[in-house]
């Protein structure tokens, strides 16, 4: 098996059903497989799925909702590939997308990672897609919107070209094509994390392990977010802070002094509090 698609389906059986029919629509010139992990879903979308797919498709029902890395993870367990895609289920893949970038994968040995562009609906690039690893300066710098030139304070790397191909720190989670090797010795998707932080703490320990990670901007996906203008669940709010808090302290208070990391966990506490409050004005969807 060339290549390994996991897919996490949580009560959207139509995302879901678009995001594969998006691959299969498209020829491939190598073998895959796609597995799709229904996380607990309490409607009736992983029947449907089913029902729709057939045996097209390795579906995995987990009996509880663990959070997105503990979902992609059960996949990872069981998958062959040579090669695995973490993909969104609020995706839809583009002609040719997943042949050029396995060529570009078996062409450069030293890559453990790649990510293309990630447009969203409205035409926008998805910031997510190409990234530096977060740290206290470039943090400050993004949660403030405060301007920067300076490369290394950066977070999302918005200096760089949309349209061409390099390497960088940090790829979204929504389209992660992984060589497998790259990911055993790094380790899967770390469960502590609930559904935020879980690609950029991977991303970390893939480089650590000495591998590229590469954005590949000329082939792209569509990602459905949400608009950020709606109201959302106050634990996707909780759960985004407490991400923030894990990878800090995972991968960067060990190096800090007391009083920073003092700092840091007091200004993440702030953060989510304002960001919950605020979101009690919003309009629901």
């Amino acid at each position: 098996m060339d290549l390994s698609v996991v897919i996490v389906n949580y009560q959207t059986f139509e995302l879901t059903k678009n995001t594969i029919n998006s691959i299969f629509e498209n020829e491939c010139s190598f073998e895959y497989e796609i597995l799709v992990v229904d996380n607990a879903s309490s409607d009736d979308s992983l029947a449907k799925l089913k029902e729709y797919f057939g045996d097209k498709v390795t579906f995995i029902a987990s009996k509880e909702n663990n959070g997105f890395a503990a979902g992609n993870n059960q996949a990872l367990r069981i998958a062959k590939g040579k090669y695995v895609l973490l993909l969104n289920s609020d995706t839809i893949v583009w002609e040719n997308t997943l042949n050029n970038i396995y060529n570009y994968m078996e062409n450069h040995e030293d890559v453990g990672a790649c990510g293309c562009r990630v447009v969203l609906e409205n035409g926008e690039l998805d910031k997510a897609c190409k990234r530096s690893f977060p740290n206290v300066k470039n943090s400050f710098f993004r949660l403030f919107h405060i301007p920067t030139k300076s490369k290394d304070n950066d977070y999302n790397l918005d200096n760089l070209p949309d349209y061409e191909i390099y390497e960088i720190d940090c790829l979204t989670g929504a389209f992660m094509f992984m060589r497998s090797e790259a990911l055993n010795q790094s380790g899967f998707l770390d469960e502590t994390f609930f559904m935020y932080g879980e690609d950029i703490d991977l991303c970390y320990r893939i480089k650590k392990a000495g591998w590229k990670i590469i954005y590949y901007g000329e082939s792209k996906i569509t990602h459905l977010k949400g608009a950020s203008s709606k109201k959302q669940k106050s634990k996707l709010i909780y759960e985004f802070y407490r991400a923030m808090y894990i990878y800090y302290k995972k991968h960067h208070a060990d190096e800090s002094s007391f009083i920073v990391n003092i700092v840091v966990y007091i200004g993440i506490a702030v953060l989510c509090i304002l960001k919950l409050f605020l979101n009690l004005f919003k309009k629901k969807d």
